[in-house]
């Protein structure tokens, strides 16, 4: 497993739960995978030293969780090894790793986007701006960690954005080309696909909360909670959204040449409309993973090989409809700008019935002890059999955990349970 966030070691459990009963390593892990499974200090970045790894610990199969590694080619590299690998190759990993070259996809075949204007200079960006009115929303072209978005209220807040952006090199080469597209207005749905050729398998729905606070205020985040099944996507709606973007996503996707193997993560706005694409990942999104796993009753690790080995035609997804996953992520106070790190965290002794505390921005300090070591720190997900008491659970989890630093919101999944 490669990564050392709360989706790699949500992974790393449901992998270990495979009847297959796998030995698993991961690399570089945080401080909870590592009570799991051995972890190895190779970073997520060192393509070189994770393909190293993996030949020196014989490895038969590598599941790699985020999008920078697979952006740098690390796929490509592990099959040259002959070592097979769920994840797509580079030329795949750039529908994240380019905002602008999804959204020529997009317009290309036909699927339902919102409209866009692309740009590298600031002049002509701020007179696009000004035929278009806010809200409107800012885009850096590469990867910037889930906060290369401002979805902008104002014409001052986007001008703003876009001075960072292209003249303030606030994401670096990220944002040396943006995207500005119109904004769209509903709920959002993540829909998770694992992917292999022209062949596909849709993972439950789920719901994610990108902005820092309650009520969907403030800068956006990598996300900061997510329940699931998402009932907003009804059975009819599914079918539509599995007609109008998935499959035509898949196919535009192998019609453009591109030989993709692992997840396509479609983020999608429900508008009055219809289903609309924000964006596509090239990996299983966080925090949505954590609640989407933990629903499968079918064995994962077998779905991930079938899908590596191109053998996903006709497969049949098992999911728990008996149960409601919900998770709330557990932040350092400041983040998604500047936050401490080395803050002590101590757990609770027990956990409410159906809790989980997956491990995202840990490490263990001098004395042994479990710090902060990033902005997201810890996904905590209860399962139960309604959102209710999934939510209640959760949030006791959350309050029960001491960390100086701590900050959370307290509105995950609130769109749901009012509608209920």
């Amino acid at each position: 497993m490669v990564g050392g966030g709360g989706r790699e070691h949500t992974l790393v459990r449901t992998l270990l739960a495979s009847p297959a009963q796998p030995r698993v390593i991961c690399a570089p892990g945080n401080a909870g995978i590592a009570l799991d499974v051995p972890c190895f200090p190779v970073a997520a970045d060192d393509v070189p030293g994770l393909v190293a790894l993996a030949k020196k610990e014989a490895v038969k199969f590598v599941v790699v969780g985020p999008e920078v590694p697979l952006s740098l080619g690390l796929a490509d590299q592990l099959i040259a090894a002959g070592i097979p690998v769920y994840g797509p190759k580079a030329a795949g990993a750039r529908l994240e790793a380019s905002k602008i070259f999804t959204k020529h996809i997009l317009l290309k075949h036909k699927i339902p986007t919102a409209a866009a204007g692309i740009f590298t200079e600031v002049a002509p960006a701020l007179a696009y701006l000004r035929t278009r009115g806010a809200p409107i929303v800012i885009k850096a072209d590469g990867l910037a960690a889930g906060k290369g978005v401002v979805v902008a209220q104002s014409l001052a807040e986007a001008e703003a954005a876009v001075h960072d952006m292209l003249a303030g090199n606030k994401f670096g080469a990220a944002g040396s080309q943006i995207l500005i597209e119109d904004c769209l207005v509903g709920e959002e749905t993540s829909i998770l696909v694992v992917v292999s050729g022209r062949d596909y398998v849709i993972l439950p729905t789920s719901q994610d909360h990108k902005r820092i606070g309650d009520g969907d205020t403030g800068p956006n985040t990598g996300g900061m909670g997510t329940y699931s099944p998402a009932e907003v996507v009804t059975p009819a709606l599914l079918a539509r959204i599995e007609n109008e973007i998935v499959r035509p996503s898949v196919n535009a996707i192998a019609d453009e040449g591109l030989d993709y193997c692992g997840t396509l993560f479609i983020g999608i706005m429900l508008t009055p409309s219809g289903p609309s694409v924000i964006e596509y990942n090239a990996r299983f999104g966080d925090p949505e993973t954590q609640v989407v796993l933990p629903r499968l009753a079918s064995d994962l690790l077998e779905l991930l090989w079938l899908a590596a080995q191109r053998r996903l035609a006709g497969y049949q997804l098992r999911v728990r409809d008996d149960v409601h996953a919900l998770c709330v992520v557990v932040a350092a106070k400041g983040y998604p700008d500047k936050f401490p790190k080395g803050d002590v965290i101590t757990f609770p002794a027990t956990l409410p019935a159906g809790v989980t505390i997956y491990h995202a921005g840990t490490a263990k300090n001098a004395a042994g002890q479990v710090v902060t070591n990033g902005g997201r720190v810890l996904g905590v997900t209860a399962l139960a059999p309604t959102l209710r008491a999934a939510a209640d659970a959760a949030y006791t989890a959350c309050d029960a955990i001491a960390c100086s630093s701590k900050y959370f919101r307290r509105d995950i999944g609130a769109k749901q349970l009012l509608r209920r």
